[in-house]
Order: structure tokens, then C-alpha cells, then sequence
């Protein structure tokens, strides 16, 4: 058996380990998949083929260079615990019902920060969802299920950018910047407690630690939101609140475009 480690620059988050895990499930010779998304490292346990390897993962465009190769002799092969997943379903709908509350609460306050933020939660969501439904289902059956993930989040994301262009364009009442501030709180109380129970877990696989990270994104997202509620405040402006949702549209959609090339 023969350990390949490759650094991938691009791979910050539990999407993109998705990603390659789904790229990758074709290729028989593949045994273990070994993730540390804070090093940006990817080991892969495998008999030879290693081209066809090395290929896939550069067809991501993920900025993947291939570090080392070498001979192991065994491997202990390590599978996801019955608390793992729970504790994922947990994360995944405790986003899933923010996504509720931020979309609502976005149109009634006027607020495309918070409709931006609720379509990130979504997009944790879908990750979440895809890769707990995908464990051992077919290749194809992953490729169809990120195809529609990856076209939902795209189609809402422009629906955002359209919005804002809209509301940049032409008359529109400020925000309600204590609804803005407020369910922002909710939204961040939420993801930090996401973030205690995935540390509580004192779980150090590479799948765990990824979650914390993607979940630590989200709150700097719930901040920035926060702080443009108090912009709109004190400028008494739509436009702190239309900058923010702008800059988290380009996020959603950007990992829409990722699933997407992935589904090819």
C-alpha cells in the first residue's frame, strides 16, 4: 500500500473536503481518505494509480501539489461514530431552522444582510446534508445530489444579487436595524453554540476540525451583519446593509460554482 500526501491551498472548509471525497470515489485503488483541512493536507492510502489520483485532484482547481509518496505497511482504518453523525445532524439543522428565521425576518425588516446570511446557513446546511446523505451511495447518486445542491444555491444567490442591484437602483426604506441586530445575535448564538458542541466533542479527526472552522466562518459573517445593522443605525442608510449582502452572495454563490464543477 502507498501513502501520497498532497497540500492543497484552496481546501479551508468541509466543502471542498466533499468535493474531493466525491471526486475521488470513482477510483477503486483509493482505501482511506485522510483530511487536515487546517494544514491544508490531504493523505491518500491507495494501490498505486496514483496518476489518476493526482489528475482528479487537479481537475478541482484547488492549487494541489503533490508533496511525498511512499510505502506503508498497514493502515487502521477509522470510521465515522454514531455521536459524530448525530452531532452533525444537530449542526445541520440547527442551521436549517436559522436559515428559516433570517429569510423571514430579512424581507419583513428589509434587510438583505440577514437574507445573505440565511442563504450561507442554507449552504452549511446543503454541505452537511450532502455529505451525511452521499455515505454510500453510488458515484452517480452524489454527482445528481450535488448537481441540485449547487444549482439551488446558484439560483438563489443571483435571485440575492438581483435584489440588491434593485434596491440599489431605486427607492427603498432603511432597514429596521433593531431586527437586523437582533435575530444577527440569534443567528451568532447559534453558530457558537454549534461551535462548543463540535469542540466539546474534543473530536480531533480532520472531518470534526473542518466543521469548526466552517462553522468560525459563520460567525464572522454574523458579526459583519451585526455591524451593519448599527451603520444603518447611525448613517441611516441602506447601503451598509446592501454591502454586506453583496459580499455574502459572492460567497454563496462562489461555493455553488465549486459543487457545481464538481458534478460534472
Amino acid at each position: 500500500m502507498e501513502k501520497s500526501e498532497f497540500l492543497i491551498s484552496k481546501m479551508d472548509c468541509p466543502s471542498e473536503e466533499s468535493m474531493i471525497r466525491m471526486k475521488l470515489d470513482g477510483i477503486e485503488e483509493i482505501k482511506s481518505l485522510d483530511f487536515d483541512i487546517p494544514n491544508r493536507k490531504l493523505t491518500v492510502y491507495h494501490f498505486g494509480n496514483l496518476r489518476d489520483i493526482e489528475k482528479s485532484i487537479h481537475d478541482l482547481n484547488f492549487n494541489a501539489s503533490l508533496i511525498k509518496t511512499e510505502s506503508v505497511e498497514s493502515l487502521s482504518f477509522i470510521e465515522v461514530s454514531k455521536n459524530q453523525s448525530k452531532l452533525l445532524w444537530t449542526v445541520l439543522l440547527i442551521n436549517f431552522v436559522f436559515f428559516v428565521i433570517e429569510v423571514v425576518s430579512g424581507f419583513l425588516s428589509r434587510s438583505m444582510g440577514l437574507v445573505s446570511d440565511s442563504l450561507d446557513m442554507l449552504a452549511d446546511s446543503l454541505v452537511y446534508g450532502l455529505s451525511l446523505y452521499a455515505v454510500g451511495s453510488s458515484v452517480s447518486k452524489k454527482k445528481n445530489v450535488a448537481k441540485i445542491s449547487g444549482y439551488f444555491q446558484l439560483v438563489l444567490a443571483l435571485f440575492g444579487f438581483a435584489e440588491v442591484v434593485r434596491r440599489f437602483l431605486g427607492y427603498e426604506k432603511v432597514p429596521d436595524f433593531a431586527t437586523m441586530v437582533i435575530i444577527s445575535v440569534f443567528a451568532l448564538l447559534a453558530n457558537v453554540i454549534c461551535l462548543y458542541l463540535l469542540q466539546k466533542s474534543n473530536d480531533k479527526e480532520a472531518h470534526m476540525q473542518a466543521s469548526m472552522i466552517f462553522t468560525s466562518n459563520d460567525i464572522v459573517i454574523n458579526l459583519s451583519v451585526i455591524a451593519a445593522g448599527f451603520l444603518v443605525y447611525f448613517l441611516n442608510s441602506k447601503y451598509p446593509d446592501l454591502i454586506i449582502g453583496t459580499a455574502v452572495f459572492i460567497i454563496v454563490a462562489r461555493g455553488a460554482f465549486r459543487i457545481l464543477n464538481l458534478a460534472k
